[in-house]
């Protein structure tokens, strides 16, 4: 029988994938190595455990121990399905720039999250560098696995990563494009793909911000390049040991919002549903696609899993509030009628004559029913057509007895798109609070309007 013994066997040996759409103008065989395919979802899986085989053959880590470490969320995964298996308990910090899926996902599988500010020194005793350490101090029987500097990370993929790939691409690679974090990742498949063929090109990919791009450049450590950006699992604000920069050939910086739309293409035009360093890593390739041949096989890590980013990356209310999505919104649709009449409303104890007349006088079809500021209704022209066409003698029928029900309400920043999915037969507007906190109302000409219908 093919059995695995246990969880941590199934790391390793993910797949590489051909990209077809969004690469098709770009030269070459465009792969991607799709990590997320380990059990923790990400390719940190691999180094994690590593880390901790090494503390434990040192001895560094012993039973019952507490594994500590400072983490974006994908290292703290592999290291938690470890203790898991092994049988030790996890601290992690984290930084709160990172999504809450991430976190809860730690402590799903057993581990303490402690959550530090992201906009501090690495030096600062606050940032989740600093906590890590001094928890480490303070808790007996600890280890500090410290990814950073801890060079069993790198080994993780000299070992796995890069064989991999060697043996997937028939030894055929040569452009290796991976972002760079911790270094682990990029330096230590870089190494091995190097001892096979010098010749292989290896394209690090870091985010505007990050002061890994300027180091590798000039050999200076500038924080005058630091500033906080929002790409999660990638990027630095200083210089891991971990990195060999002989082995890297060039750097690429990408912004934030480039990183995060390509992300959103790949699960839309590849059916790849990864995190936010993938589509760094994609985009970072469409920026050096000039530089490639159209023999040439490129292979793109992809870190981890979407379902990572899903209050994020892949919300558009999110990606909105960025400025990262060029879209018309409720908002859009309000500024550009021009039109500041407040609010027509109706009470629930009025006529349905008086609807009526409303209507006429200011030439609507959709009335709103309110009281005492709440939603408690709708009138709508079509309604009251049926019904008074029934009955002649309901014009003087108070509101609440043929009352619809309540327009939806949605955010101020939604989609015209999702607008139009809200607007049907039975229901004919859709209401949002403004910036002010006052009701507006569009209607499904509203809507087709600015669809250009």
């Amino acid at each position: 029988m093919d059995i695995k013994n246990n969880i941590l066997e199934t790391i390793g040996n993910t797949p590489l994938i051909r990209l077809n759409k969004i690469t098709r103008s770009v030269p070459g065989t465009i792969l991607a190595k799709v990590d997320y395919f380990n059990p923790g979802n990400s390719i940190k899986d691999r180094m994690a455990l590593k880390m901790i085989e090494v503390a434990e053959k040192e001895g560094k880590l012993k039973p019952g121990g507490t594994i500590i470490e400072c983490t974006s969320g994908n290292t703290g995964m592999g290291l938690a399905l470890a203790a898991v298996v092994k049988g030790y308990k996890c601290i992690f910090t984290t930084t709160d720039k990172q999504s809450k899926e991430k976190m809860d996902i730690l402590k799903a599988v057993g581990a303490e999250v402690i959550v530090c500010p992201t906009n501090v020194e690495p030096d600062d005793p606050r940032s989740y560098y600093s906590v890590a350490r001094r928890l480490a101090r303070e808790t007996p029987n600890s280890f500090h696995c410290n990814q950073y500097d801890n060079l069993a990370n790198r080994l993780a993929h000299y070992e796995t990563t890069g064989p991999e790939i060697w043996r997937q691409t028939d030894g055929r690679i040569t452009h290796l494009v991976c972002t760079a974090g911790t270094g682990g990742t990029v330096t230590g498949t870089a190494q091995f793909l190097k001892e096979q063929n010098p010749g292989i090109q290896v394209w690090a990919i870091d985010v505007y911000g990050s002061l890994l791009t300027k180091f590798f450049r000039t050999g200076e450590v500038d924080m005058n390049e630091v500033h906080p950006y929002i790409s999660e699992g990638f990027g630095e604000d200083f210089v891991p040991q971990n990195y060999d920069m002989s082995v890297i050939d060039h750097f690429e910086q990408v912004t934030d919002r480039d990183g995060a739309i390509m992300a959103r293409k790949l699960a839309r035009e590849e059916g790849i549903f990864c995190g936010y360093s993938a589509g760094s890593c994609l985009q970072g390739l469409l920026q050096l696609k000039d530089r490639l041949k159209d023999d040439d096989v490129v292979v793109c890590i992809f870190h981890d899993h979407g379902s990572r980013y899903v209050a994020k990356i892949y919300n558009d209310q999110w990606m909105m509030e960025r400025g990262f999505l060029d879209v018309k919104t409720f908002r859009d649709i309000v500024a550009g009628r021009g039109n500041k009449q407040k609010l027509i409303t109706l009470q629930p104890g009025q006529t349905v004559a008086e609807a009526v007349d409303l209507m006429r006088k200011y030439d609507i079809e959709h009335i709103p029913v309110m009281e005492k500021e709440s939603l408690v209704g709708s009138i709508s022209e079509s309604g009251l057509f049926q019904k008074i066409f029934s009955d002649p003698e309901i014009r003087q029928a108070k509101v609440e007895t043929v009352m619809e029900s309540a327009f939806p309400v949605v955010e101020f920043l939604t989609p015209v798109e999702k607008l139009s999915t809200l607007i049907n037969r039975e229901n004919g507007a859709v209401l949002s609070r403004d910036d002010a906190g006052n009701y507006q109302i569009l209607t499904k000409y509203d809507v087709l309007q600015a669809l250009g219908a």
